[in-house]
């Protein structure tokens, strides 16, 4: 084995660990979450119920005994995935860590509780607005002509479609502080294409929204706000790394 090949090998090795690691504390988790899983669907179908009170009790069916597994895996892999984000979060940042300076790594390792703040925020916000919203705008628009009946596996494939997304959304402002703070990414850039993401994020918003303009703007107005506090955020950041290159500068003149 070469030289070069040597230092691929150890970093696909570190991967794999890493890998089954993460893969070892879920499985645990969803073993864990499997158990409890009753009072998890009872909590998500009961908050159903106080989300959408005009609809009446939602009862959920199931198709036979094999839908009743994919939906209990359903509700405990979800709650497994949450619990596991913080070990995911802590063994990225340690096999991205030694490609990193020691500063940048520490300010890498600070933002993990960041992310996961982020994320949950990212994640209320998918689950008591836009699901919500979209949910009672398909309700009234389909039962006036069909007899609607709610199985438990297009119900939370549907909760999972409009939510997760959201939580991976909210992490655009600490995406981008961290990369302004090691210096990739320059605010000029965000300004730059500012009309571009706009028009983006109104695109995506029209996807996942009811086709009327308060949906809309109730989905694209977050989403846009969150831009513009990247903008903010990457330029405190990039002034100072800016101020702490400078600072190093002058210590070796």
């Amino acid at each position: 084995m070469s030289q070069e090949e040597q230092p691929l090998v150890s970093h696909l090795s570190e991967l794999r660990k890493r890998i089954i690691w993460v893969l070892v504390i879920f499985l645990i988790n969803l073993i864990i979450t499997f158990v409890f899983v009753d009072p998890i669907y009872n909590f998500l179908v009961n908050d159903a119920n106080r989300l959408f009170p005009e609809m009446g009790p939602i009862k959920l069916t199931v198709l036979g005994p094999g839908e009743i597994l994919k939906v209990y895996f359903t509700v405990a892999g979800m709650a497994a995935i949450g619990l596991t984000l913080p070990f995911l979060l802590y063994h990225v940042w340690k096999f991205i860590s030694p490609a990193l300076e020691e500063r940048e790594a520490k300010v890498a390792f600070r933002y993990i509780p960041l992310v996961l703040g982020m994320f949950l925020a990212g994640i209320s916000f998918g689950y008591f607005l836009v699901f919500p919203l979209l949910y009672k705008f398909l309700y009234e628009l389909g039962s006036s002509r069909f007899t609607i009946s709610y199985t438990a596996s297009n119900y939370f494939s549907f909760l999972n479609m409009m939510v997760v997304p959201f939580g991976l959304i909210f992490e655009m402002p600490v995406a981008v502080m961290f990369l302004s703070r090691i210096g990739i990414l320059a605010p000029q850039t965000l300004v730059k294409v500012r009309k571009y993401a706009y028009f983006v994020m109104v695109i995506i918003a029209s996807m996942i929204s009811p086709p009327e303009l308060t949906s809309h703007l109730a989905v694209a107005t977050p989403m846009i706000l969150l831009y513009e506090i990247s903008i903010v955020i990457s330029k405190w950041s990039w002034r100072k790394r800016q101020a702490m290159l400078a600072e190093q500068a002058a210590q070796f003149e």
